[in-house]
């Protein structure tokens, strides 16, 4: 033993804030960590704990560079029972200004699982991140009418892109006719194209991760099957004829793995996209587009949940946007039921 007695203060604005101090201090459960640690010091200290679960190569890899990059550079040097809603909404907002939707989405999940291992540990009672992470799923599953670009849209995409190299366009056809991510269509082998079923499996994906580019299961981590398209017919068969079932199905122009960022660097994707009248387009709106066709086809939900790989057919309700299209087409239905409808007495 020591013989030193520890001792903490800290500064409060108000008698009331004081007598929960003296409270939190004296409670006979309380833990005998620093209450006062700071966001900085309690992450060292907990070290990988918050990524359990997460896949090292992807995912946790995110998490980590996300609080190393932003959080602790925003939030470090406060303790962690000084960090409250307000803290978390300013500190998000400010980040919404700088980072990608995606970006912010791993940032705040990362915090979060920071401090849900403080709960767990009693430096605090409820996790303040917790209230604006839910106000951001919510904002995700709010109803926008998204432009989803047509089929000949999406060929005239990809013939501009075959002015680069005939793999991005091959590239852009198959994340929109299959409705696949982009990691997934590069970890294609030619062997996944059965002719004899007319059908594609999807199994694999070319991941970024800490390490460079890995193969691993597909997020979902289920092995798909999805039709084929005819107008994605005379692709496939370019691409599988007289080859090893084994190779990649698509390379880039120097034999690598084609990736999103690739692509759009080599094609300068952001000009293609609004001189075809769809700004922001992303790669991965291709697939959000093969899902919505899917849908606007007549294709029972669940098939189209099981062709996009969701768990869940609430996710799959994200990805189907009510383009224009199908909005003119709705409108014109109902022009003919009221052309019909008895007038009112």
């Amino acid at each position: 033993m020591s013989h030193r007695r520890r001792s903490y203060s800290v500064t409060v604005d108000d008698l009331g804030k004081a007598n929960d101090f003296f409270e939190r201090m004296e409670a006979p459960d309380r833990t005998t960590m620093d209450p006062l640690i700071s966001l900085h010091k309690y992450t060292e200290m907990i070290g990988n704990r918050y990524l359990r679960g997460l896949d090292p190569t992807s995912t946790a890899s995110n998490y980590r560079g996300a609080i190393n990059l932003r959080v602790l550079p925003a939030l470090g040097h406060l303790s962690i029972r000084s960090i409250t809603t307000g803290t978390i909404d300013r500190t998000i907002d400010t980040w919404e200004i700088s980072c990608s939707s995606a970006t912010l989405k791993n940032t705040t999940a990362a915090l979060t699982r920071v401090l849900d291992e403080a709960v767990r540990d009693e430096l605090i009672t409820t996790n303040p991140t917790r209230t604006r992470a839910r106000r951001q799923r919510q904002a995700a599953r709010m109803v926008t009418v998204l432009e989803i670009p047509s089929l000949a849209t999406v060929f005239k995409l990809a013939d501009l892109c075959r002015t680069v190299h005939a793999a991005y366009g091959d590239f852009v056809l198959l994340s929109a006719l299959l409705a696949a991510r982009s990691s997934e269509v590069a970890g294609l082998l030619v062997g996944d194209i059965n002719w004899d079923q007319k059908v594609v499996t999807i199994a694999r994906q070319y991941f970024p991760g800490a390490g460079g580019l890995c193969v691993k299961p597909t997020k979902g981590r289920r092995v798909r099957v999805i039709p084929i398209l005819k107008p994605l017919e005379t692709t496939l068969r370019r691409l599988t004829d007289n080859r090893d079932p084994g190779e990649p199905l698509l390379r880039g122009p120097r034999g690598g793995v084609i990736t999103t960022g690739s692509l759009r660097q080599a094609t300068n994707w952001d000009s293609l996209v609004t001189a075809l009248g769809h700004f922001g387009l992303r790669r991965h709106d291709l697939r959000h587009a093969g899902a919505t066709w899917f849908a606007n086809a007549g294709v029972p939900l669940h098939i189209v949940s099981d062709i996009l790989g969701h768990a869940s057919i609430e996710t799959t309700k994200i990805y189907l946007h009510s383009d224009r299209t199908e909005l003119t087409r709705a409108a014109a239905r109902v022009d003919r039921y009221l052309a019909h409808e008895p007038a009112a007495v």
